[in-house]
């Protein structure tokens, strides 16, 4: 009798510290691998970029931003250059910009890379830029990665997924003809008391600027419109839970006192 009790009681306990242990969340932010469109998966130190050599911007640009990078001081770099992990003919050019009418958008954003002089200089690569309407670059889209910024400097750190959407009729720009995309797409992941939330976002590649909350969505409804995976590492309760919902409570900037 004593024997089955202390078996009970060592499962008890078992069974308590896995139901409270902690996720691992090391590279959460690396979307599953595709098999509908060509890509070359680059790790940087500053990000991790699914490029693709067809469109020739990434299928998605991915990496974890903390407090302590959001305070960084690194001066703004300003010279975009090919990626020198991508062979020249699969790459972009700055020419292919030039007087398209298009912005060189960052997926991963300069201001995001402030920590080192490396990731700024990984930040101008070309393997991390897409044509951007200006007035969304400058504007909403610009909001949400300061507000993305904020959310790492209250929170501690935030896992982050962006990338472009391309349809079926895009347009390209450049000798290189380099794709347009028609819309963006950006998904956040963060994780508070042991618990994890998602959130994610689309914007149209086109001019305005509405409130935030008009542009956000569960994960998945971004992984039905881009094709992507999202967060697979998640254990998959865990995932089709957090991705299906949104508090938006959680996505707020709290006001300092």
């Amino acid at each position: 009798m004593k024997k089955l009790l202390f078996l009970f009681i060592g499962l008890f306990f078992s069974v308590t510290s896995f139901s409270q242990s902690k996720i691992n969340l090391e590279n959460v932010e690396i979307p599953a691998r595709l098999d509908d469109r060509t890509e070359r998966v680059i790790v940087h130190k500053g990000y991790t970029v699914s490029y693709n050599v067809d469109w020739k911007i990434p299928n998605w640009v991915a990496y974890e931003l903390t407090d302590v990078e959001v305070a960084g001081e690194e001066p703004r770099a300003s010279k975009f250059v090919p990626d020198p992990m991508v062979p020249k003919y699969e790459s972009a050019t700055t020419d292919d910009y030039k007087n398209s009418g298009w912005d060189r958008g960052h997926m991963a954003p300069a201001a995001d890379m402030k920590w080192h002089p490396q990731a700024m200089k990984e930040s101008f690569y070309l393997s991390n830029i897409c044509p951007q309407n200006h007035n969304l670059n400058a504007g909403a889209w610009k909001d949400l990665e300061e507000h993305v910024r904020d959310l790492a400097s209250q929170k501690g750190r935030i896992f982050v997924v962006c990338g472009p959407i391309v349809s079926d009729d895009y347009q390209t720009i450049g000798a290189n003809e380099v794709v347009v995309p028609s819309a963006f797409f950006k998904v956040l992941l963060q994780e508070e008391n042991g618990e994890i939330y998602t959130i994610g976002f689309i914007y149209e590649n086109v001019a305005g600027r509405r409130p935030m909350s008009t542009y956000a969505m569960p994960v998945d409804e971004v992984e039905f419109i881009t094709g992507i995976d999202f967060f697979p590492s998640l254990p998959d309760k865990i995932e089709k839970r957090v991705e299906a919902e949104v508090d938006f409570s959680k996505w707020i900037i709290k006001k300092r006192k």
